[in-house]
């Protein structure tokens, strides 16, 4: 995870608006994976995002007025991309599961802000403005939560990272780095999870899919279309797949594909080649 500026405008912490100037400062959570880890990155940025926003209205509001207009945007919203992002500008649904203001001075509005993956922050605070009559606009923005990952627990600066690695190869002593760089099951620790014997392991790093016979432990909250983690005896991640089948169904079946593979993780060859046994005659 990396962090572009230092600065932390959280509802706890001290802040003055009139040190703000120019365009608006964005910082706070961002999952940064390497070698394997990025498979499982799409994974990462598809979970609810929770942010800290720094909103300046161009004229004072009433808070009765601004609270009201607030509310609004609570549950599902339309959302055009603006003209400046990198995606399609297609109307799209979002939905903000919180929304609240942590504090207000004048014109400007401390919010904290949590939605969908894919939301515009500043795009709802410009249309907040519009809706209030006075216009308004993003002046800082924090991410503070992505997914599991939150700026308490899981926040490493690139600076932090850097030191790590002069340590490690200057001193040969890798703690800082084992701590800073955590294992991919971290990123797949939200997803219900479904242990396989070990003769299944190499067949599903090799593409095949998960049939009920190679499943040792499973996750008893899993419905069909659920996207889960296949895990090794070892809790290694194997793959990342789609249950064809809910977790009642799979424990009443003897045979029958419980999962199709989607993304193999872990490479073939580290557990051994399931062999079929051939029937004596």
């Amino acid at each position: 995870m990396g962090q572009e500026d230092t600065r932390c405008i959280q509802g706890r912490a001290r802040w003055d608006p009139r040190s703000l100037r120019g365009d608006p400062s964005v910082s706070g959570v961002l999952p940064i994976a390497i070698e394997e880890a990025v498979k499982i990155l799409r994974i990462l940025t598809h979970t609810a995002k929770e942010y800290i926003a720094l909103m300046e209205l161009h004229k004072l509001v009433g808070d009765e007025r601004l609270y009201e207009v607030i509310e609004m945007f609570r549950g599902e919203i339309y959302q055009r991309p603006p003209l400046r992002s990198s995606v399609k500008r297609s109307l799209r649904i979002r939905r903000v599961h919180k929304i609240e203001i942590i504090d207000k001075r004048d014109r400007w509005v401390l919010m904290r802000i949590e939605t969908d993956p894919g939301t515009y922050i500043r795009k709802i605070i410009h249309d907040i403005g519009l809706l209030l009559g006075v216009r308004a606009h993003m002046r800082e923005l924090r991410r503070i939560k992505s997914g599991i990952f939150t700026e308490d627990l899981n926040l490493v600066t690139l600076h932090m990272l850097s030191e790590a690695m002069y340590i490690y190869k200057n001193e040969n002593k890798d703690d800082l780095l084992r701590k800073y760089i955590m294992p991919i099951e971290v990123g797949v620790a939200h997803l219900p999870k479904i242990i396989v014997d070990t003769n299944a392991v190499d067949p599903i790093a090799r593409g095949a899919q998960l049939a009920v016979p190679g499943i040792s432990v499973i996750d008893k909250s899993i419905a069909r279309g659920d996207l889960l983690a296949i895990l090794s005896p070892k809790a290694e991640l194997v793959a990342i797949a789609r249950a064809e089948l809910s977790a009642e169904e799979i424990i009443t079946r003897e045979k029958g594909i419980a999962a199709t593979t989607l993304r193999v993780i872990m490479r073939p060859g580290l557990y051994p080649r399931w062999i079929k046994k051939e029937k004596k005659i």
